[in-house]
């Protein structure tokens, strides 16, 4: 999942929160250097992306794209999977999107010297492009998908996958939905289980 799926899956600790966003980019036992909660929203983002690479819903969106764009398949499927998240939110949750993605955008402000250094060098993009409110419309999307290739040394054109989710509309969205019924089960009880096992 993507980083809107993440945050949402959290809960409604900040840190938490920020610890399942920054979840990428702190490896191996780094994450004990931080706070509690930050650790736990780590170990949680790892547990949501093995969930979510074995779920055979999510493999089976990805293996539709896999002939085209091969390894690059599973990113793109995140992407569409947040995509759809940002569309329907309410569906999901009581609160405007807006409202959500500005107070989150705000404790990344407030917890700055917590942040870790990729975290700290994305941030103002994150804030002024506004990403997470962005993946509803698929014309930005697309936008983000194009930036996102600028980042690999060989180009995955990973933009032109927003023809094959208009081809396959229906279908991703139907799929997305059925998926994050399962993810949301599963990341509640992980931040339990989780919770427990810093505490001993």
């Amino acid at each position: 999942m993507n980083f809107l799926a993440h945050i949402y899956l959290s809960g409604t600790n900040e840190r938490i929160q920020i610890g399942n966003f920054m979840g990428d980019g702190i490896r191996g036992k780094d994450y004990e250097h931080y706070h509690s909660d930050i650790q736990l929203g780590v170990l949680l983002h790892r547990s949501i992306d093995s969930f979510t690479d074995f779920h055979p819903i999510f493999r089976q969106s990805k293996y539709r794209l896999v002939p085209k764009f091969n390894h690059f398949s599973g990113i793109i499927i995140d992407m569409f999977y947040d995509h759809f998240l940002a569309k329907e939110w309410n569906m999901y949750h009581h609160e405007d999107l807006a409202v959500f993605t500005q107070r989150f955008y705000q404790s990344l402000e407030n917890h700055k010297d917590e942040l870790n250094i990729k975290t700290r060098d994305l941030l103002p993009y994150l804030v002024n492009q506004n990403w997470l409110e962005r993946y509803a419309h698929l014309t930005d999307l697309q936008q983000i998908l194009k930036q996102m290739d600028q980042r690999f040394p060989l180009k995955s054109n990973m933009y032109e996958a927003v023809d094959d989710l208009y081809a396959n509309y229906e279908d991703f969205q139907r799929e997305f939905h059925l998926f994050f019924k399962d993810l949301m089960v599963h990341a509640e009880a992980e931040r339990f289980r989780i919770a427990e096992e810093l505490k001993k």
